[in-house]
């Protein structure tokens, strides 16, 4: 696989690109319409908004309102705990919400983050040694056993 594409529903897609545009992303014209945002996120990462009753064609199983029903859940690393409190803040000026609190278990620091429709994205950083050696022995080797 080379590229990820995550087809997310909304009940406003005006209200999407401006979200999504105010964490950083870009839009892409050719792949957008009048029922679809290609939001780029990275050059492998592109989440395609698409108006829920647009988002209905592409399957026969009910649409679930991300608001009250939890469907899926993204998480994209980030490079430090201020990228991740920065992309925090620059999400719920835009309209987003922090369903709970930030989660601190020491090799790793994850803030989660609801779009306006609901639909969960989280938010991680992880100690460099903790994933290269697993979270038992980076705690270990910062005098704490339990992870």
């Amino acid at each position: 696989m080379t590229m990820i594409f995550v087809n997310l529903p909304t009940s406003d897609l005006d209200r999407s690109r401006h979200f999504y545009t105010a964490l950083g992303c870009t839009i892409n014209p050719l792949f957008s319409d009048e029922n679809a945002a290609c939001v780029v996120w990275s050059d492998d990462v592109f989440f395609m908004v698409l108006r829920r009753e647009y988002f209905a064609t592409f399957t026969d199983k009910e649409i679930v309102d991300p608001s009250t029903h939890a469907q899926t859940s993204l998480a994209f690393s980030c490079e430090s705990r201020e990228e991740v409190d920065r992309i925090l803040a620059l999400g719920l000026a835009a309209g987003g919400t922090e369903p709970r609190d930030a989660q601190d278990l020491g090799f790793m620091y994850s803030r989660d983050l609801d779009d306006p429709d609901g639909n969960a994205l989280g938010f991680i950083f992880m100690e460099p040694a903790a994933a290269e050696h697993g979270p038992d022995a980076y705690m270990e080797e910062q005098g704490g056993g339990d992870t």
